[in-house]
């Protein structure tokens, strides 16, 4: 989300940067691999939570998305997003890199009451309005 470093090596940071300079986006492996994405609010909204859970209760809970997006279903959807024309390149798939990653967060449902309210497709957006606005407060700099 908003204040990220564009260059902190996420893939969504990396897709919306190499989309907003027109640069291809870099899949590593043929894309089908899947991720979980949670926006920010959603991950302090469940922190606040169990910090108000009974002192005997220590977890430990999983905060995350369950919703799985494949890593190339997230790079289309951020070409849509941005308008941009990049194209997308793949690159080898690093052996330690995780072919799924999806979170069991009944815990939390149950314990808390919480579960992830932001959309990847809101997340992205706001995410991508902010490095845009950042991008272009830098070249008025220049």
């Amino acid at each position: 989300g908003p204040r990220m470093a564009e260059d902190d090596g996420r893939v969504v940071s990396n897709f919306i940067t190499q989309a907003l300079s027109g640069d291809d986006i870099t899949i590593y492996g043929d894309g089908s691999q899947t991720r979980s994405f949670m926006y920010i609010s959603d991950l302090i909204e469940g922190i606040m939570r169990m910090t108000k859970t009974d002192d005997n209760f220590t977890g430990p809970v999983n905060l995350g998305n369950p919703e799985e997006h494949s890593v190339k279903e997230l790079a289309e959807k951020i070409i849509d997003i941005t308008g941009s024309v990049s194209g997308v390149i793949h690159k080898p798939l690093p052996s330690d890199d995780p072919v799924r990653r999806k979170p069991d967060i009944s815990v939390a449902e149950n314990t808390l009451g919480w579960r992830p309210e932001i959309s990847v497709k809101q997340g992205v957006l706001k995410t991508y309005n902010y490095f845009e606005s950042r991008i272009s407060q830098c070249s008025d700099i220049v």
